[in-house]
């Protein structure tokens, strides 16, 4: 069985990443600041990857302002891969966002897209996992989206997957060969003021939600299809009606 590192290890989904990879029996090591692993800075990262035969990264940036994320992502990957070739890793995974690769102005969007090209460029073996929204953000996309106890989003499509099944599909590739580009997604696709509208009504939440397609999201214009994948992807079978009662809104 191999080493992993993982890289955000002891996040959302870098934390289901670790225990479903030590499951399978692999040596999962979760790396990240509040291990002594800065990927951001490079402290510790040498020391980590020594004997890993793969790195998977799923931090995220701990600002979506437009400068950070893209100083994020861009400065990070590429001292992972510096240190992934110092290392001798030979397969690199990332998590990354489906839509990523249509035309769109979201700057989160942007930063992963620089972050995908640097990994691509490389030389190291990939495989980029391109996932949907995820439910659990489903309360922050109507927070940022409410003015005056109103949620106004667009209809654009959204199909949205649940954080333990981003993990299986991340565990999947880590464990396995590279892949290349991959999608994943969860199995139904609804409007995004729908996806909020149904999370709301289901915990009691008095907000009243509107469609206007031209209302932003995270700040931008989004296209009807931008945020949903192609054929060809991976479907996971949770749904949003399954994943609701499980995961109640945090305190």
């Amino acid at each position: 069985m191999a080493k992993i590192v993982v890289i955000g290890g002891t996040g959302l989904i870098g934390s289901k990443v670790v225990a479903k990879l030590t499951a399978h029996g692999h040596e999962a090591v979760a790396a990240s600041p509040n291990t002594g692993v800065n990927s951001l800075t490079g402290e510790g990262l040498a020391e980590a990857l020594e004997g890993a035969s793969t790195v998977v990264d799923v931090s995220n940036s701990p600002s979506f302002a437009p400068d950070d994320v893209i100083e994020f992502f861009t400065t990070s990957t590429r001292n992972l891969l510096a240190a992934e070739r110092a290392a001798g890793v030979t397969h690199h995974v990332a998590l990354t966002i489906v839509g990523t690769n249509r035309p769109q102005n979201i700057p989160y969007f942007a930063a992963k897209v620089a972050q995908e090209e640097l990994i691509r460029e490389s030389g190291i073996a990939y495989s980029l996992v391109h996932a949907t929204q995820f439910f659990e953000f489903v309360g922050s996309i109507a927070d940022i989206s409410t003015t005056d106890g109103t949620v106004v989003l667009p209809g654009a499509l959204i199909q949205p997957i649940a954080a333990e099944d981003v993990a299986t599909a991340v565990a999947r590739a880590a464990a396995g060969d590279p892949t290349g580009d991959v999608e994943i997604a969860g199995p139904e696709a609804f409007g995004m003021d729908e996806f909020a509208r149904r999370a709301l009504t289901f915990r009691g939440d008095p907000r009243t939600v509107v469609r206007d397609d031209s209302a932003p999201y995270y700040g931008a214009q989004i296209e009807e299809r931008t945020l949903i994948p192609v054929e060809g992807a991976h479907i996971f079978e949770t749904t949003l009606e399954e994943w609701l009662p499980a995961n109640p809104p945090r305190a």
